[in-house]
C-alpha cells in the first residue's frame, strides 16, 4: 500500500473540488454550462438561511467561476429540474439522478420517531396538509389554511411548517423552488420530480451506498471513511464495508496519507492532481472543501469553526468568518458583513495564518474582496482595525 504525501493529498482534493482551474476571464459571460460544471464538480450544494454576506449556496459558485448572474443561477438550480433539493448533506441540492439512490433513506425517515410523535400529537394533520397541497398546487407554509403558530425565536417552526417538512422528508412532497428570500415552496413530488426519475429502478440498499460513496470520492478526491460518509451524511458503519468493496472492485484505491496515522484513506484513481493551483478565493463555511471540519484540519492544518452561535465575547475570529485560499493553502480568514443599506462590504476582522507573507496575502485578499463586493452590490470595502492582518489589508484595499 502506497503512502501519499500531505502536499499531494491537498492537491488531489483541490483538483477534485474544481479549484485547480482559474476562473473564467472577466469578459466571459457565465452561462448554464459554467453552473453545471460547478454542480458536477462539488456534487452537493448546501443551503443555509444566514445572509450576513450571501446565502450559503451562492459562494461555492463564486469560488469557482467568480461573478455571475445570481438570479439566473437560482432559476437554473430550482427550475431546470437538473437538480433537486432535499435532506442530502443536511438541506442541500444535488443532481436529479441521485433521487432514486435516496429512496431507502426516505423510507426510513417515514418511520422516524419525530414524525411518528407528530402524528400522535396532531392526528390527521399530515394527511390534511397533503390534501391541501394536492388541491392548491405549490405552497409555502403561509399559504396553508391553518399554518399554526410559531414557538421560539430560532427553529420553533409552526405546526404547518413541520408537516410540510415531514411530508417532504418521506417523499410525499418535494421542494418546487425557493423564493428570492429563500422561503421554501412545496408541491406534490409527482409535479416536481420527472416521472422517469420517480419510476427508475431503485438499487438494493447496499448498492445505493456504494454509488453514493463513489460520488463522494469523485467530489473530494481523497478522504477517510468518515470524510466520504459525511458527504451524504451516511452512517460510518454502513460506509466502511461498502468502501472496502469499492477497493476490491478497483474503483477506489486504499492508501495512507503521511501524518494521518494508520487509518485507511480512499483515493479516486481518476483524479490527476494539478501541477499548478491558481486558486485565490474566499471559501464559504458550507463549501464541501471545508464543511467536514476534521478533514479541513487534517488537509490544511486549518482549525476552523463557525462562531455565529458563540457569544460575542468568546469568539476567536468573528461572527461570519471565511477562510482565504491562496494556491494550495489557507493563508488568512476574514469576518465579513455585507451592509446593503450603505453599499459597503465590512471586514470586521482580518487574521493571517501562521508563517505567511502578510504583505503578499493582504494584496491578494484585497483584490478578492473588491471583486466580491462589486458582485454582491456592496463595492466599498471597509476594513475595521481588528486582527493582525487588518492594517496591511486596509492599505492594500486603498491601493486597489
Amino acid at each position: 500500500m502506497r503512502t501519499v504525501t500531505i502536499d499531494r493529498a491537498r492537491r488531489i482534493a483541490l483538483t477534485a473540488m474544481g479549484l485547480c482551474r482559474p476562473r473564467p476571464a472577466p469578459d466571459v459571460r457565465r452561462d448554464v454550462r459554467h453552473l453545471r460544471r460547478v454542480l458536477d464538480t462539488v456534487d452537493i450544494v448546501q443551503l443555509d438561511s444566514v445572509n450576513v454576506l450571501a446565502r450559503a449556496h451562492e459562494l461555492p459558485f463564486w469560488s469557482r467561476i467568480g461573478p455571475h448572474d445570481r438570479v439566473a443561477r437560482d432559476r437554473w438550480l430550482w427550475r431546470s429540474r437538473e437538480a433537486f433539493e432535499g435532506w442530502i448533506h443536511v438541506a442541500s441540492l444535488t443532481h436529479l439522478e441521485v433521487w432514486p439512490l435516496l429512496h431507502h433513506r426516505r423510507q426510513a425517515l417515514a418511520e422516524h420517531h419525530a414524525i411518528r410523535r407528530f402524528e400522535d400529537e396532531h392526528p390527521g394533520e399530515l394527511e390534511a396538509v397533503l390534501a391541501e397541497v394536492a388541491e392548491r398546487g405549490p405552497v409555502t407554509v403561509r399559504d396553508l389554511t391553518d399554518p399554526g403558530e410559531r414557538h421560539g425565536p430560532w427553529w420553533g417552526h409552526p405546526r404547518g411548517k413541520r408537516a410540510l417538512d415531514y411530508l417532504a422528508l418521506r417523499g410525499d412532497l418535494a421542494i418546487d423552488h425557493r423564493t428570492a428570500n429563500l422561503v421554501t415552496v412545496y408541491d406534490l413530488t409527482e409535479r416536481v420530480i420527472p416521472s422517469e426519475v420517480r419510476q427508475a429502478q431503485v438499487p438494493p440498499r447496499e448498492e445505493t451506498h456504494r454509488q453514493l460513496l463513489r460520488r463522494a470520492a469523485r467530489a473530494h478526491g481523497i478522504g477517510t471513511a468518515a470524510d466520504l460518509a459525511d458527504h451524504h451524511r451516511m452512517k460510518l458503519r454502513d460506509a466502511r464495508p461498502r468502501l472496502a468493496e469499492l477497493v476490491a472492485r478497483g474503483e477506489l484505491e486504499e492508501v495512507r496519507v503521511a501524518g494521518w496515522g494508520p487509518e485507511p484513506v480512499y483515493l479516486d484513481p481518476q483524479v490527476r492532481p494539478a501541477r499548478r493551483l491558481p486558486a485565490r478565493t474566499l471559501v464559504s463555511p458550507f463549501d464541501p472543501l471545508v464543511w467536514f471540519r476534521p478533514r479541513a484540519e487534517r488537509l490544511f492544518d486549518l482549525h476552523y469553526r463557525i462562531e455565529i452561535y458563540v457569544p460575542a465575547a468568546q469568539r476567536v475570529h468573528g461572527y461570519y468568518v471565511l477562510p482565504f485560499l491562496l494556491g494550495d493553502r489557507f493563508v488568512a480568514r476574514v469576518d465579513l458583513k455585507a451592509d446593503r443599506a450603505t453599499g459597503r462590504l465590512l471586514v470586521r476582522g482580518a487574521h493571517a495564518e501562521p508563517e505567511v507573507d502578510r504583505a503578499h496575502v493582504a494584496g491578494e485578499l484585497a483584490a478578492e474582496l473588491c471583486a466580491l463586493g462589486a458582485w454582491l452590490g456592496v463595492p466599498e470595502v471597509v476594513v475595521e482595525p481588528d486582527g493582525d492582518l487588518a492594517t496591511a489589508l486596509a492599505q492594500a484595499v486603498r491601493r486597489v
